[in-house]
């Protein structure tokens, strides 16, 4: 696949690069995808979710009522679960959500994404830029150059530019990572995807 690289001010570079079949054209995995988006949202969780159980109650343990005759059920402590402030039967414990996938697994799910994103033609390439202070106004222009901006734009850089990545932290449907840090949940949850000149060749290299 072709793609056309473009400049900040939104006019032609008259480069263009190939995007390689091996990643951008591959037969995607839908099941694949499930399962590292799966994953990825399971790593997010904490997991310090806890309710007391009766055992870890403070209330006092005298009976609350006679046995028999007093014209209800019969009743023992009110740390059982029918009373309110009482405990919780069966309820959630701390654990641990993760859980592992094959790397080979992995890598399909991205580039199932990638392929994604190709076919729909949501992907943009922008030549290597920088910027000289954190300036949100500056990037959402060169965004609007691009016509990137006002829906979820994921970002890609092939190396770490803080000032870059400064500018887009008050764009709640900016998100800009760099190669290293791409995974296919971020990739699914976009909908353009603007990749700067160079990124293709990372994403190459570390496939062999």
């Amino acid at each position: 696949m072709e793609l056309k690289v473009y400049k900040i001010d939104g006019t032609e570079s008259g480069k263009s690069v190939i995007l390689d079949d091996a990643i951008f054209a591959i037969e995607p995995s839908d099941d694949a995808i499930y399962l590292d988006v799966k994953q990825y949202l399971a790593n997010q969780r904490q997991g310090t979710h806890k309710t007391k159980e009766r055992w870890e109650m403070s209330y006092s343990t005298k009976k609350i009522g006679r046995q028999k005759g007093g014209g209800g059920a019969r009743h023992g402590s009110l740390k059982a679960n029918i009373f309110v402030g009482g405990a919780t039967t069966f309820g959630p414990k701390p654990r641990d959500y993760r859980f592992k996938l094959n790397k080979k697994l992995k890598q399909l799910a991205r580039f199932s994404a990638l392929t994604y994103k190709a076919k729909d033609n949501a992907i943009t390439m922008v030549e290597p830029f920088t910027m000289d202070a954190p300036r949100t106004k500056e990037l959402i222009k060169i965004l609007d150059n691009l016509k990137a901006n006002g829906r979820k734009t994921l970002v890609v850089l092939p190396e770490n530019s803080n000032n870059i990545y400064l500018s887009s932290r008050n764009l709640p449907e900016v998100k800009v990572i760099t190669v290293d840090e791409i995974n296919t949940y971020t990739l699914i949850n976009a909908n353009r995807l603007v990749m700067v000149d160079g990124v293709q060749d990372i994403l190459v290299e570390r496939r062999k």
